[in-house]
């Protein structure tokens, strides 16, 4: 992709050479070039008072594209209708003006907007005009490339970047209007492009006319009605169009506020993997009844309700087991077991926190934590907990890895990542976050100054001298996870890794949560990091590695979740696989991929809302379809990612019908943690205490009894 650059703007923004090809043109080789080239843009627009946030980086290459595209519509038509077009209008040019004034502004045309050899003083516009290149002459191919500078400059929609190609000194200083009015004329006389029954000009001219404004409309418009002359061009076209809308979605995140809530449409069953693959439960699967406990945080609690320090797992007096199994619980999620990465724990303080833990879904590796007490203590729990009818539950979170772990350390290659920064402007010149000497681990700068949230970080290898750039975790839908690397799920060995780890937690606790795990689908890994062209990016530059289906098919084959489960079930059969998924995923998870239970976040986000219908309106629909899915629900009214149940449902009539609700509706109901004692507090994955001084509410907690 190429496009006009005068010598002017040359010399103003000091571009490198090499952007540059033989004919003087901008080369945007790939898209970074074009990041590279906007970044120089808005830094000298920045330092000389100017806006710099109108420049785009995924414009300019549109701009470079659609050059191309004209030239490839010209060369057709060259071609196929009207061989020698140029030699024909410069020899009608001449007989309309007069040679010496065509070629004056040829001449003028080449000095301002010079070929490489004219730049650099090789040449004079005289001397290159009188060349040929590839068997067409300078002069010809001179007018084709003032045909489109003319292009340009009437295209409304490339005001922001005008300067780049102004042609107002060509205008006043030579006879280049009247050139162009005599090329007008010989294209209205010449053969019209027969797709369109339009003269070259006007043909070239018609996708900023249909969308003056827009950019990416003018792509749209080449899209739809130029899609049969321009072949294979039309993949670029895509490209381009998702490197507008990932840009534009680069600051744009869903924040708090109202959740939008649908009811699924089974129509269309679930696609092309439309099959049925219930699992079968265990005995003891539909009588579960779960409660989730932020580890850390519940021991601090029992240590102040007890009157001892209560700091290990081995530590949980009988006496509260006894109390949770007297309140109908079953099962025991522990959030927060695993060894956490240091260099998350570091970020949080470093961002204001001295007494923050890493989060709980930033994992160093799958042993339980030694704060804990270790294996030891863990094994103490569970031998008390299996006697009193209750299962313990543990995380599984197969996205992702800490920052620092010992996978990113020793299996790098095992993460999505480039061997530079996907934008220019990223600069990572603060703290080393590693505690392992081989490798240095940084955050992108303005991490810490709030000002954006890189989706890499860099990981600098010292035995090989070597830089990574690895993307952070991320589900499109926010912030990237800043203390969290990528896993890479194309790769084979990647997830044969993660099935042994998924296998030793199975073979480890009775019920796994699986963190994220719509994530992990076919649809929606490609979705996030290797997007289809035309679908746009989610993630901000991973347009660029885009793979069509066929190829994206090709590197993963079957869905992760099917050999899970399948696997789990022959090496592990009585454990529960709990996926939290969300996206209309929920039926596809249990149904298709043949999870034991999937979340339904539909029941608390719906009944809160007093959206009543709305959900009788999935039930009834779901039972429709296939009632076995509603078995497989795990029904709550918060989740530790929530609000807490008291906070969305209050304490009165309301949260009790709606906890009725959740107790007698076919699934696994699942309380939240403070949810029997009406805490309002929500705890940060990060927590190590409660922070707020809360009492239990003694009335809320006898009308649950």
């Amino acid at each position: 992709m190429e496009f006009h650059i005068s010598a002017a703007a040359r010399n103003k923004y000091s571009f490198d050479e090499v952007l540059f090809a033989k004919r003087g043109n901008l080369l945007l080789s790939n898209y970074r070039a074009a990041l590279r080239l906007a970044e120089q843009l808005k830094d000298h627009r920045a330092k000389s008072g100017e806006d710099p946030n109108k420049i785009s980086a995924a414009e300019l290459f549109a701009i470079g594209l659609m050059d191309e595209i004209f030239h490839f519509v010209i060369e057709k038509y060259q071609n196929e209708v009207n061989p020698a077009t140029f030699q024909k209008a410069l020899a009608f040019l001449s007989s309309e003006t007069n040679t010496e004034d065509v070629d004056a502004t040829l001449e003028k045309f080449n000095e301002y907007f010079p070929p490489s050899q004219v730049f650099s003083g090789m040449l004079t516009p005289q001397e290159y005009l009188q060349n040929t290149e590839d068997g067409t002459s300078n002069r010809e191919s001179s007018l084709e490339e003032m045909l489109l500078l003319w292009v340009e400059n009437k295209n409304p929609a490339l005001a922001t970047y005008r300067e780049l190609f102004d042609e107002s000194r060509l205008l006043e200083e030579t006879k280049y209007a009247d050139v162009k009015t005599g090329l007008y004329r010989f294209f209205e006389n010449n053969p019209k492009f027969p797709a369109a029954s339009l003269n070259l000009i006007d043909f070239l001219m018609e996708p900023a006319r249909k969308s003056p404004g827009s950019i990416a409309g003018q792509l749209e418009y080449i899209k739809e009605h130029w899609g049969t002359i321009i072949g294979d061009l039309i993949a670029q076209i895509l490209r381009g169009l998702d490197f507008i809308k990932e840009e534009q979605d680069h600051f744009a995140f869903l924040g708090a506020g109202t959740v939008q809530t649908f009811v699924p449409d089974y129509s269309q069953g679930f696609g092309e993997s439309d099959v049925v693959k219930f699992a079968v439960d265990k005995e003891w699967m539909p009588k579960l009844v779960l409660i989730a406990k932020n580890a850390y945080v519940w021991l601090d609690q029992l240590s102040k309700e007890y009157g001892r320090h209560i700091h290990y797992l081995n530590e949980v007096p009988d006496e509260e087991l006894d109390r949770l199994r007297r309140l109908g619980i079953t099962g025991l999620w522990l959030i927060g077991l695993w060894e956490r990465s240091r260099a998350s724990a570091n970020i949080k303080r470093l961002c204001g926190n001295p007494e923050a833990l890493a989060s709980a879904y930033s994992l160093y590796e799958y042993e339980v934590a030694s704060d804990l007490g270790g294996e030891m203590a863990y094994q103490n729990l569970f031998d008390r907990s299996i006697r009193r009818g209750i299962r313990l539950g543990s995380d599984m979170v197969p996205n992702h890895m800490g920052i620092d772990s010992p996978w990113v350390v020793e299996h790098p290659d095992w993460f999505i990542q480039l061997p530079y920064p996907p934008f220019p402007g990223y600069q990572f010149s603060g703290p080393n976050l590693s505690s392992d000497d081989r490798v240095e681990i940084l955050l992108e700068d303005h991490y810490y100054e709030r000002s954006d949230a890189s989706v890499v970080f860099k990981l600098h290898e010292k035995w090989h001298n070597r830089d990574r750039f690895i993307y952070h975790g991320n589900d499109g839908t926010s912030m990237p996870w800043n203390d969290t690397a990528q896993l890479n799920y194309l790769l084979p060995e990647v997830r044969e890794a993660v099935m042994n780890q998924i296998l030793a937690v199975a073979k480890k606790f009775p019920v796994v949560r699986f963190d994220a795990a719509m994530t992990l689908t076919k649809k929606h890994f490609q979705r996030l990091w290797y997007p289809e062209p035309g679908s746009g990016g989610d993630i901000p530059s991973r347009a660029e590695f885009g793979l069509t289906k066929a190829e994206f098919d090709k590197a993963m084959p079957a869905e992760f979740w099917q050999e899970v489960v399948d696997r789990v079930a022959q090496e592990a059969p009585d454990t529960l696989l709990l996926a939290e998924a969300f996206w209309l995923m929920e039926g596809y998870f249990v149904r298709t991929l043949g999870m034991h239970r999937v979340y339904n976040s539909a029941f608390m986000n719906m009944l809160r809302d007093e959206d009543n219908a709305k959900y009788r309106d999935l039930i009834r629909k779901t039972l429709e379809f296939e009632p076995q899915i509603l078995q497989r629900y795990v029904n709550f009214m918060n989740n530790p990612d929530e609000e807490t149940a008291v906070n969305q449902f209050g304490k009165g009539d309301k949260y009790f019908g709606v906890c009725a609700m959740m107790a007698t509706l076919p699934g696994l109901p699942m309380f939240g943690h403070g949810q029997f004692e009406g805490f309002s507090e929500k705890y940060g994955m990060e927590y190590k205490k409660a922070y707020w001084d809360e009492k239990v509410d003694d009335d809320l907690l006898h009308r649950h009894a």
